[in-house]
């Protein structure tokens, strides 16, 4: 007895044992994929509070407002230049500078014009709408003195440089500043500058002309910056847009801005490098600023961070657990395995048993040799079962069930086999409805395959069942298909656990079910008998009123169904 008992403690021991070692593989393991990606997560951390020291993010933002403001002046230089050659192509030759008052007609956002033909020889105009206008009249006056000076003593080098910067910028203009006094402000004018048609070497003339600062402000600015930043929304608050304004290299306030611009300072600025000289371009968010969505990109990568690292937790958690579930799995398995071989032992013990007794003759009574003929019979029919059992299950696990299609009549079938099974559910108290049409085809089957299948269904409808019991159960030709439908008002299944529901094993979560008996294995060998055949089985089902499961079976003729010997 104390040998036996230290045997068994040794067994225990070593089971033990052997278990721990499996959990230890199993850690090491997980070690193995959790310490590399624990170690990318910090060094992800760590190189984030490095940006976030060194402004790195605030750095990158501003060099793209740059890149941004580096085309916004592209672009609005595009505009002007446009604009100006096309206002010159209008301009008067050298032999027409009478007809300057025209060409300011014509071009009412020009505030003065002038042609230059030799010393002493200017032709000056101001804008004749603003002839009124004694401020505008001495604003003139002032730029005719100072354009004759300018030309007169610089013609030469004046001539010269629109000659190089032609060769070099293809433009036949040259547009430069001119700021005026007002109050206490200095106000931006846009010189334009050009050698007016019919110039000769031999008699060299200049023009050119100056569009107001108003124009400037409220018309061309404006339109520019709008269609450098298009789709623009004043009345949307629900994101940060863009805006630009410009200024005078003077004032801080703004000439002109999009029409997102909300006031502040902006967060980058950027000169103009040739055409406007003096003004300065500034963009910014509307609502936010550069530190506010560095700050925002940090936080947000350092949430994403701390959810990898919890998704790495819950994945190794989830892993340990399947693991852990699989290690149960493999106990169920030897349970099984070890539950078999004692059932298998009980039959075989009594069978070899009894046979004993008889071979050695120590009965007399013929009563008592009969019972134990008997017990022997019983005891083989048990293991022979068993035994089957086994096989069928290990064959539709490993596909190689086989069935016996023979020409059926699938109308007689379903009635027969809803005649065996009608007595129980009228004893349930089922409402039933058949409905079979007449005329169907015959069809290659398994005749008991399929009447099983129809009787998983109809015992479902009648165990999962509320209190509208009612079963219906159809028969009918669809294009090329025979349709068997088995309808219920039962509890229905909801719809993200439909596709499970045809699973081995599978049971929906409903209170109801549990508390029933059952297996999950009834709608698993309906799909496989269905599938068989070459047919689909599909389900129609709403929570709390009731599921309609239809099987459909080809029409095809026994030259085809033949060739069908085992399920996929």
């Amino acid at each position: 007895m104390g040998s036996a008992h230290i045997s068994e403690n040794f067994r225990m021991v070593k089971l033990q044992m052997q278990r721990w070692s499996e959990r230890q593989r199993m850690l090491v393991l997980m070690l193995a994929v959790m310490l590399p990606a624990a170690a990318l997560i910090v060094a992800s951390a760590y190189r984030l509070r490095s940006i976030q020291r060194e402004k790195g993010v605030e750095a990158v933002i501003q060099r793209d407002y740059q890149q941004i403001l580096a085309i916004a002046e592209k672009r609005i230089a595009e505009r002007a230049y446009e604009m100006t050659e096309a206002a010159k192509n209008k301009f008067p030759d050298v032999d027409h500078a009478d007809d300057l008052e025209s060409f300011l007609e014509a071009q009412p956002d020009i505030a003065h014009a002038f042609m230059w033909k030799g010393e002493g020889n200017l032709a000056f105009l101001s804008q004749p709408r603003r002839a009124s206008d004694p401020e505008f009249h001495e604003e003139g006056r002032k730029l005719a003195s100072s354009v004759g000076n300018w030309f007169d003593v610089g013609s030469k080098e004046y001539a010269l440089k629109l000659k190089k910067f032609a060769a070099i910028e293809g433009r036949q203009v040259y547009i430069t500043s001119n700021m005026i006094p007002k109050g206490d402000k200095w106000l931006y004018q846009s010189l334009v500058l050009f050698v007016p048609r019919g110039s000769t070497p031999e008699h060299p003339a200049l023009a050119g002309f100056v569009y107001d600062s108003d124009f400037l402000a409220t018309k061309f600015f404006p339109l520019a910056l709008n269609t450098v930043l298009p789709n623009q929304d004043p009345d949307d608050t629900s994101r940060p847009q863009p805006a630009i304004m410009v200024r005078t290299a003077r004032e801080n306030s703004p000439l002109a801005s999009s029409i997102c611009w909300d006031g502040g300072v902006p967060e980058v600025e950027r000169g103009f490098e040739s055409v406007f000289p003096g003004l300065i371009l500034g963009i910014k968010l509307r609502g936010t600023t550069i530190e506010t969505m560095s700050n925002k990109f940090l936080r947000t990568n350092f949430l994403v961070l701390g959810a990898l690292s919890l998704l790495m937790a819950g994945g190794m958690w989830l892993t340990y657990r399947n693991v852990t579930r699989e290690l149960a799995l493999a106990k169920l398995k030897s349970d099984f395995v070890s539950n078999v071989s004692h059932e298998l032992r009980t039959p075989l013990a009594l069978i070899r048993l009894y046979a004993e007794t008889l071979e050695l003759g120590r009965l007399s009574s013929p009563a008592k040799q009969h019972e134990y003929h008997e017990i022997i019979r019983k005891e083989s029919e048990r293991l022979t079962a068993l035994i089957n059992n086994i096989l069928d299950f290990s064959r539709i696990e490993a596909g190689k069930k086989e069935y016996n299609f023979r020409e059926t009549d699938v109308a007689d079938l379903v009635r027969s086999t809803l005649e065996s099974y009608r007595f129980e559910i009228e004893q349930n108290g089922f409402q039933f409805e058949e409905k079979i049409e007449s005329n169907l085809p015959p069809l290659q089957v398994d005749r008991e395959a399929i009447a099983r299948s129809l009787l998983n269904l109809v015992n479902n409808a009648v165990k999962y069942c509320s209190s509208d019991k009612y079963l219906g159960v159809h028969l009918y030709r669809q294009n090329g298909s025979v349709n068997l439908e088995v309808v219920d008002h039962g509890i229905g299944i909801p719809a993200n656990e439909q596709p499970k529901i045809f699973e081995k094993f599978y049971r929906v979560g409903d209170p109801l079910v549990h508390n029933t008996k059952g297996s999950g294995l009834g709608l698993s060998l309906v799909r496989h008998i269905v599938l068989a055949h070459g047919g689909e089985v599909t389900v129609e089902s709403t929570p709390g009123k009731g599921s309609k499961f239809t099987i459909t079976l080809p029409v095809q003729g026994p030259a085809v169904q033949q060739t069908k010997g085992a399920s996929a």
